[in-house]
């Protein structure tokens, strides 16, 4: 079992399967030590547990949920393609994107929940630089998706 593998139990949580794009993109592109990870958003056995704008349909804390499972189904697919979690060297950049309802200006909030998860995970690896967008519109009504860039070690890969 891996370092982070063994964090990760620690911290009660698990890895969901990686699951391939419903769309026409790949899950993870590295290009030169760096990885980038498509947005993922919470779908769980194929549906998003709460739908609608965050601030009217959806509460802060069932967003910040949906944020940490996003973070969970990124490191999935990054693992993936890089064998273990391991070679992380460093998470770089978290971009957010939440579907916020009129007058919902508080979209950080939302996303602190999946950076404190990200440092809870890889301790001083996991701190990054973030944006935090409020959107009018996400695909399948989903309240949150996020994209990552991490680095990770060239030796480590297996794509």
């Amino acid at each position: 079992m891996s370092a982070i593998e063994r964090r990760l139990e620690e911290l009660g949580l698990e890895l969901p399967d990686a699951v391939a794009p419903l769309y026409s993109y790949v899950s993870v592109m590295i290009h030169n030590g760096v990885a980038y990870i498509s947005g993922q958003v919470p779908r769980i056995n194929g549906d998003v547990p709460y739908i609608g704008k965050v601030g009217r349909d959806v509460t802060v804390e069932q967003a910040q949920e949906l944020a940490e499972f996003c973070v969970l189904k990124g490191l999935s697919s990054l693992k993936a393609a890089i064998g273990s979690l391991d070679n992380v060297e460093q998470v770089l950049k978290v971009t957010g994107y939440v579907q916020t309802a009129p007058g919902f200006n508080e979209p950080s909030k939302i996303l602190d929940a999946a950076s404190e998860l990200l440092e809870k995970i890889f301790d001083e690896k996991g701190l990054h630089a973030r944006s935090a967008v409020g959107v009018a519109e996400l695909p399948s009504n989903t309240p949150i998706e996020i994209d990552f860039v991490i680095a990770v070690k060239k030796e480590g890969l297996t794509t």
